[in-house]
Formats: structure tokens, sequence, C-alpha cells
């Protein structure tokens, strides 16, 4: 993959790490983006979930059907879990803007242990694996700073979010978000009350009431892995507070002097 995707100028690459709303931020950035080829009675997500309608690039890769993307229609959105610097330099110097999001790390753990954890895992031996780093995609930290350091040096390329920020006023995110991916919405589509619209159409409720996010899914992946609860604060119901308090030192660890906070 590194060696040969090729972006397109016009490709949309959505980025963050595992369980950190992905999902959501897939299906804003999708609607946005076609919100005029699509009514939100005939809508693809209505029949699709998120990563079916932007496709994890390296996922393709992995099951040797890249050829895939290429029959995507400009302009394609994308998605990738990769760390910064595991991304080709033909997407780095690219003119393809980069929306990365990032989650407060417990509850990133209990989110990714609530997937996992349907295999038997405990919750203590996720969160220990997660503390020492040892989970898909490496260190959450790392993968967190890597994108946060790289907004600050190119602002232009990299748009850096916060769940938490996204949930407490997601009608300023979503024309945030519309702004820098180069999809405004004009003065009429905010009278209107589109950006609501697509908000309330791209929320945790709605979609996770739909059929295709109920029942559907790929291998051993389905669907409803994508939805739990969506709120901000859920570590609260499942760790310690002495684990908590760790989780809380090895993140004040990590971004020492990066200037950066949760």
């Amino acid at each position: 993959m590194q060696e040969v995707f090729k972006p397109r100028p016009s490709d949309i690459l959505v980025a963050s790490f595992l369980k950190s709303g992905t999902t959501w931020l897939k299906a804003l950035t999708f609607t946005i983006v076609h919100r005029n080829k699509y009514s939100f009675s005939c809508h693809p997500l209505l029949k699709l979930n998120s990563h079916d309608c932007v496709p994890h690039i390296e996922f393709h890769y992995g099951w040797q059907d890249e050829e895939y993307l290429e029959t995507l229609p400009s302009p394609r959105v994308l998605g990738t879990h990769l760390q910064y610097s595991m991304l080709s330099q033909s997407v780095t110097a690219s003119r393809c803007p980069i929306v990365y999001i990032c989650r407060e790390p417990k509850d990133v753990i209990v989110s990714l242990w609530h997937m996992i954890g349907r295999n038997g895992i405990p919750f203590t031996g996720a969160f220990e694996l997660f503390c020492e780093g040892r989970v898909p995609y490496g260190p959450a930290w790392d993968h967190v700073l890597e994108y946060y350091t790289s907004s600050l040096h190119n602002p232009e390329k990299i748009i850096f979010l916060k769940y938490e920020e996204m949930m407490d006023d997601p009608i300023d995110g979503v024309m945030m978000l519309a702004n820098f991916i180069g999809f405004p919405f004009s003065e009429e589509e905010k009278k209107t009350g589109l950006v609501e619209e697509i908000v309330e159409f791209c929320s945790f409720n709605k979609l996770e009431d739909l059929d295709v996010n109920k029942n559907n899914g790929v291998g051993n992946v389905k669907n409803d892995y994508f939805f739990r609860k969506a709120i901000v604060g859920d570590w609260q119901t499942h760790m310690t507070t002495e684990m908590a308090t760790r989780l809380d030192k090895i993140t004040e660890e990590k971004f020492h002097d990066s200037g950066f906070t949760y």
C-alpha cells in the first residue's frame, strides 16, 4: 500500500485510532460531501454501514482487493487507522485533506474491550494490554501525538478533532468539518436547517436503529460492533479509581511538553 497507493487530488481521508468516533465521523463526512447527490430518504447510509461507504484503505490492500478502491467515483472519502508516520509520501504530500478524530483514552479502552471482549478477554486483561500499547495500530498516545503534531505543522492539510468537543457541539463541528474539506454550507443551507438535518441523520440513535447496523457485517465482525453507547465518560462504570489514575498518569507522561490535553 505504501508503495503503490496513489491518492486523487479530490480524495478526503478520515483517520483515527480504534474506537475513537470513526463510524460517526465517516457518516458525517460522507453525508456532507454527497449532500447534493443523495436525499435523506434514499441514502446509502440507510442500506450500508459507514465503513462500507467510507472503506478503510489498508483493509482492502490486506484483502488483496485494492482494485475496488479505483472503482469508486470521485470525490472519494477513504478511511485509515494507520499512524501518520506509516502513511505513504504520496498521501502526505498530496492535496487531499486529512480529518483526524481522537477520544479520551479511558473511553477508548472501554469501547475497544466491548468489541474484543466478546471473545472472552476480561476487562482487566484488555486494560493491561492497552496500557502497554499492545493493541492493533500500537499505543494510542503515539497515534494521537503524531497526528496532533502534524496538524500543528500543516494545519491546511490536517484538521484535528476531539470526539468530546464534537459531541458537545455537533452543529459547529459539522460546519467546521465541511469548511475544512472544501464543502462549506451556503447561507441558504444553514437557514433551511440542513446542518441540523445532517447531524440528526448521522446521529448514533439514528444509525444504530437501522436494520443494516443490527444484522449485517463481514465475517466475524458484525455491524453492531460499531454501535454501543457513544457517550462521554462511560469509563467510570468500568474502571476502579486506581485504574483510572494509572491511565491518566500514562497519558500525562506521553503528552508531556506537547501542548496537547484531552
